[in-house]
Order: C-alpha cells, then structure tokens, then sequence
C-alpha cells in the first residue's frame, strides 16, 4: 500500500521553519530603524509586484519568507519604529509576540467556556488583576457586579456599552422592535469618530448622537451636557448614554469625569469612559487623577495593544453591571447549550461582545504583564512622559513654535507660528524623509502637529533626533515662501 502525500507542514518541517521566522523577526526588530518609518510605496505597487495568480503547486517555505522582504517589506509602514511618533501607538514586545504565537499553536476558540475553560478564566483572572493594577473601582471586579472581558479595539467596547445603555433605557425592547427614532446619546466635539460609526450601527443615527462643546483646554463642558440633555427631555426625547474620555485622540484632553457622572446619575444616563490610550498611565499612582470619576461610571476601556505593549487586538472593557450587558447581548440557540452554561457557574464570554468567536488574547496579556511585572510597566510609562515632557518644554522656549495644546501625558500638540501651510509642509517633509513619522489635527481651526511618545522602545535620543529635524525643516521655511 502505497503512502498517500500529504501537502501538511510536518512537526520537524513546522519547527525548522518557525525557528527561520523567529530569527526574521528578530532580525527585523535589530535594523528597523534603517527603515523609511512611513512606507514610502505608491498606490498599487505591492499588487502590481505580486504574481497575477495563486501558485499551482506548493512553494518551498523558504520562498515565502524571501518575499516578505522583496515584496511586502515595501509597503509596510514601520509601527514599531521607535521613530513612530504618529496617531497612538500601535505596540508589540517580546513577551506579547510570544504570548500571541503559542496561542496561534494552541488554537483554540474561546466562545464558551466549555469550548475552552484556560480561554475564559485566564481572561478573567488578569481583567481582576487589571483592575487592581489600574486603580479602578471594586465593582468592576468579577467577583463583584461587574467584570472585564477583552474586545478587539475601543471602538467595539463603546459599542458594546452604547447597546448596553439602549437596552437599559428602552427597558429591553429595542432588541425586539427595533429604536424608534427617539434615542439620544452624548459625547463631546473630541470624541472618538468610532462614537459616529456606534451610533450607527446601533440604529440611533448620527443626528441623534450630541456632540458637547469643549472647554479652552478641549475637555467636555458638563454644564453644556446638562443643558442640552433638558432640551431634549422637553422635545419628548430617550437621553441613554454619554461617553467620557480619559485622553482624547486629538489632543490627550481629559473630561471632567466626577462632573459628567453627576449629570449622568441626576438623568440615570449611562456613562462609558473610553479611556483608549492613556488609562495606561493609571499603572502609575501619580497618574491616577486623572482618572477621577471612574467609580461612578458604568463601563470603562483602554488599550492595553496602545501603550502597555501588547500586540495588537487587545482592548480591556469592564462594566459594574454585567448583567446589563448580558441581557442585552446574549442569544442561546440549542447547538450552544451545554451543561456548564446551564449550570450558570461560568462565564460565557461569547454574550460580553459582538461577535461569537474569539481568540486567545489574554494569554499576550499574561506574558506581558508576567515579563514586565507592574514594575517595568511603570518604568516605561514614566520614561515616555518624562520624554514628552521634555519635547513640550523645548517647544516653549523655541521662538518659531508654540503648544496648541496642555500637555498632560505624553503627548505634545505643537505648531510652527507661520499658520497652517508651513505645518503642512514640515510635516510632509519629515514624513517623506522616513527620518519620523508624525500626524496632525485641527485644534481651533488651525492644522496642529501631533508628537506621542509612547513607542515600545522610544529612546531619549529618538525624541531628541525628532525635535532636530523639526527644526531643520522649519528653517528652510523661508526658501520656499
């Protein structure tokens, strides 16, 4: 009997080439930065060097890995390039890389707890150690009231929570007969574009979800919620739902948290704090204030894939109420059903988000916050604040720039004084150049520069060189004016 091919990566074939992808990796990791940061590729130049059909055969791994850096190298813009100083950012580490790869081996699918019991109470266990981490209030804990579970990015947690607060509002029937037109929902003019995009798919509409004026330092006006919650009161309108921020993407500005919740207790509004970026200052004490107000919130977010080193998706999303937001996520056809989840002991985290499958996530999160400890977390926390810092002072004593915005954390909304086409052209040249990689943002009208410092291994001298070359192109200005 003959043998029968088989086209499946063998063990030892698996493990020759894993340790090949492992070395790329590292390898890359060593010379990332003689990479343009921003991916220098025009419009369709990395189909345009991709074969027009799939291969009839099966190629030697070998190949494809040479590929990665003949054909896909080009078109990648480097995130984690300590020169990234754009949007937030988006990071990785040793420890998360691994973590990710052994759960890729695993491969499980943690929809249930029965489909994976170590899915499920890993999650839960370091979502409780996070909440102590962070200083956030008790409730959130899952042997409270509330608990945390692990979403893909901030703008489903929001998600979650504005269904969350639909339900709750509507007494649990717009599940069933769909929003009438008459839900209304709150955040401020520097919210997070995903709110639009929730409110939305939601079924509340964008006309029905209320951008608040800010403050001078572009914070949410509480006294402006108040007033525009009573208007719609009166226009016979369902206020449900008002999201806070903790660092908002534009400019880091921090609502008034304690203020908002005030408002939101007298209108029994649900109030979300999208902590996305900055909650992971919270790691240190020192930073915690600006999270006041936490405890009288209903769900909280932040990223731990932004600036706590834990490849991406990895967001934590915790309420003080979980059964609002079973009850208003949670469908049990009978191929679900099984004795653990009849049993009510164990949490199925399928009902805690949107879609039914899901990955192993916590396992990056355990190595990382294992490796690290919340001693080296806060070391790196406190370097790149220091850092930042340090850039916004530089800012202040330059004759040509100035601060567009407070800097609280880290980071820095500047501008050069020569108005909106000298920004541009300084941040297209840095750009083009692949020296750095920055962003920008209109705060009062005005094209503002954008500076985070919160890449994984942002060092001093990274800052320092970013400021150099700021200042290099400003001072070709003049030649082309």
């Amino acid at each position: 009997m003959s043998d029968e091919k088989s086209f499946h990566m063998t063990p030892d074939e698996f493990r020759r080439h894993g340790h090949a992808v492992v070395d790329w990796i590292a390898d890359y990791q060593s010379r990332i930065e003689s990479f343009p940061v921003l991916s220098q590729a025009k419009p369709g130049q990395i189909r345009a060097s991709l074969p027009e059909n799939p291969p009839e055969q099966g190629e030697p791994f070998e190949a494809l890995l040479k590929d990665v850096g003949n054909l896909i190298l080009p078109g990648v813009t480097h995130w984690q390039s300590p020169n990234f100083f754009a949007y937030f950012p988006c990071n990785a580490s040793g420890p998360g890389i691994l973590g990710d790869l052994l759960s890729s081996g695993l491969g499980v699918q943690g929809m249930l707890w029965s489909t994976s019991p170590a899915c499920t109470e890993l999650e839960t266990h370091v979502l409780d150690w996070l909440v102590n981490m962070l200083g956030l209030p008790q409730k959130f804990l899952s042997s409270s009231t509330g608990g945390g579970v692990i979403q893909d990015t901030a703008s489903s947690a929001a998600l979650c929570a504005l269904l969350a607060a639909r339900e709750r509002a509507t007494n649990y029937t717009s599940n069933k007969k769909g929003c009438d037109g008459r839900i209304v929902a709150y955040v401020s003019t520097q919210t997070h574009s995903s709110l639009q995009k929730a409110a939305m798919i939601a079924g509340i509409g964008v006309d029905n979800l209320r951008s608040i004026e800010v403050d001078e330092n572009f914070a949410m006006r509480p006294e402006a919620l108040a007033r525009q919650i009573e208007v719609d009161k009166r226009a016979g309108l369902l206020p449900c739902f008002v999201c806070a921020t903790v660092g908002t993407t534009s400019s880091n500005a921090m609502d008034p948290i304690p203020q908002i919740a005030q408002v939101c207790r007298q209108h029994n509004l649900w109030l979300h704090v999208d902590a996305a970026m900055s909650g992971t200052a919270a790691l240190c004490p020192e930073f915690r204030h600006f999270q006041n107000g936490v405890d009288l919130a209903d769900s909280y977010n932040f990223n731990p894939h932004k600036w706590m080193f834990t490849n991406f998706d990895c967001n934590c999303f915790w309420v003080a109420d979980r059964k609002a937001l079973i009850q208003t996520l949670s469908i049990l056809p009978e191929y679900l059903r099984n004795q653990a989840t009849e049993s009510g002991a164990v949490i199925d985290y399928r009902d805690w988000h949107i879609q039914l499958g899901r990955r192993f996530r916590s396992l990056k999160l355990w190595f990382v916050i294992r490796h690290y400890g919340v001693e080296g977390l806060q070391h790196h926390v406190r370097h790149h604040v220091e850092l930042a810092q340090q850039f916004a002072d530089w800012v202040r004593h330059n004759d040509n720039f100035e601060l567009a915005a407070p800097v609280p954390l880290n980071l820095i909304c500047f501008r050069h004084k020569a108005g909106d086409a000298a920004n541009q052209t300084i941040m297209d040249r840095l750009n083009q150049s692949g020296d750095l990689f920055l962003t920008h943002t209109k705060l009062n009208g005005k094209l503002t520069l954008r500076i985070c410092v919160g890449q994984t291994n942002t060092q001093a001298r990274h800052v320092e060189r970013a400021w150099q070359r700021i200042r290099q192109e400003a001072d070709k200005l003049p030649a082309i004016a």
